[in-house]
């Protein structure tokens, strides 16, 4: 009888014995996919929140705090620098940006890739109350800052419109339609915001030229933000690139303002990690007792194979194989199980997470779990091998 069927047939007539061997594999499987999956669709969150976030780099211009002192008096701080960028900067910050970002996709596009939004930053008051104005290229600021949404009116489409905040409108009584002036120069409302939780709330947007020509800043911008677009472009080699090319800025990759959160996802995983293979251990040594215990049952069966011509390998391999069945049915269990809970407990570690299948990991889980199964069943299969004919006896 070919050896297969033996174990087939053994498999059979012990259901409860191999159910109580896989069930050890099964929790410390399930355990490593399901912080897996969590751990997978965590970061998926935390990218797209940069997305939404919308720059990747913001450019600024490079001011110094230089401490005055006479001795050991401290007469204050001095900023050192310039306010402003000049906006003929630009086409150099555009080839830094996408030179890196072909070079590191390997792509060989000739036009713009990154979105590069410029800005300039003025005060001034309206109704009598103080007020940010900011020049935008209204096109490419939409496409940098994807979470805005018209709540009246219009977006900007004329040189001499202006978007407004919800709070400012609110509080400086402004509606669609209505003339503010602006350092002389005269806007008309287009549209008002929708209130975003952010500065967005409490400014006033216009044409970058139209404000520049207003507060006499032609050619000058306060600062960038830069979109790249893809989650692997290399900003911070860009950010560096820009640093070094272009005195009197200061590039800073936004992806930074993440790493704290991905390093508490990677702790966190980590933990679990740990937990799952303190449960793989568990369940490597409830696979040893479970076939120690097959052993002992089958001391009488072992003897007569070996009075039969059974060498020591094949009563190994019987062994084996009962193991490859615990393992892989503990992966698939392990798999399913653990995608479910990360689905049960997923929306509790991040709040509105999304988490599906990740069909690399059971590949995974189908490997741990047999490697598991087959570590644990190497001993008691070498332990059966050892039983003679005369030991079987005994057993009767």
């Amino acid at each position: 009888m070919k050896l297969y069927k033996i174990v087939a047939k053994d498999i059979m007539r012990r259901k409860r014995r191999v159910l109580y061997a896989a069930l050890g594999v099964v929790i410390g499987t399930m355990t490593v996919v399901g912080v897996l999956t969590i751990a997978f669709a965590g970061q998926a969150r935390i990218y797209r929140q940069l997305e939404q976030y919308g720059p990747n780099l913001t450019v600024i211009p490079a001011i110094n705090s230089l401490d005055m002192k006479l001795g050991n008096l401290s007469m204050g701080t001095l900023s050192v620098g310039e306010n402003y960028i000049q906006q003929d900067q630009l086409p150099k910050i555009r080839q830094i940006t996408d030179g890196n970002i072909r070079k590191a996709l390997q792509i060989d596009d000739d036009g713009d890739i990154a979105t590069i939004a410029p800005a300039l930053y003025e005060n001034t008051r309206i109704n009598g109350v103080s007020v940010v104005v900011i020049g935008i290229e209204p096109e490419t600021e939409k496409m940098v800052k994807t979470w805005w949404n018209i709540h009246k009116g219009a977006y900007l489409n004329g040189s001499d419109q202006a978007l407004v905040g919800a709070i400012a409108a609110e509080l400086l009584k402004l509606n669609v339609g209505d003339k503010v002036t602006l350092n002389n120069d005269t806007f008309t409302i287009a549209g008002i915001l929708e209130e975003t939780g952010s500065g967005d709330d409490y400014q006033i947007f216009a044409p970058l030229p139209a404000v520049q020509q207003a507060f006499n800043k032609t050619g000058m911008i306060s600062s960038l933000d830069i979109r790249a677009l893809c989650n692997s472009c290399p900003v911070e080699m860009i950010a560096d690139s820009i640093n070094q090319s272009i005195p009197g800025v200061r590039a800073v990759a936004v992806k930074q303002i993440a790493k704290s959160e991905m390093g508490l996802l990677e702790k966190m995983s980590n933990l679990m990690l740990a937990l799952g293979g303190i449960t793989l251990a568990v369940g490597l040594f409830g696979v040893i007792n479970t076939m120690m215990a097959s052993v002992n049952e089958r001391i009488k069966d072992i003897g007569i194979m070996r009075a039969v011509g059974a060498s020591r390998g094949q009563i190994i391999r019987i062994f084996i194989y009962e193991a490859l069945i615990i393992g892989i049915l503990g992966g698939v269990a392990g798999y399913l199980l653990g995608t479910a809970l990360a689905y049960l407990i997923g929306p509790l570690v991040f709040e509105g997470v999304s988490v599906s299948f990740v069909p690399q990991y059971f590949p995974l889980a189908l490997a741990v779990s047999i490697i598991v199964a087959v570590v644990a069943t190497i001993y008691p299969a070498l332990r059966a091998s050892r039983i003679r004919v005369a030991d079987s006896f005994r057993a009767i």
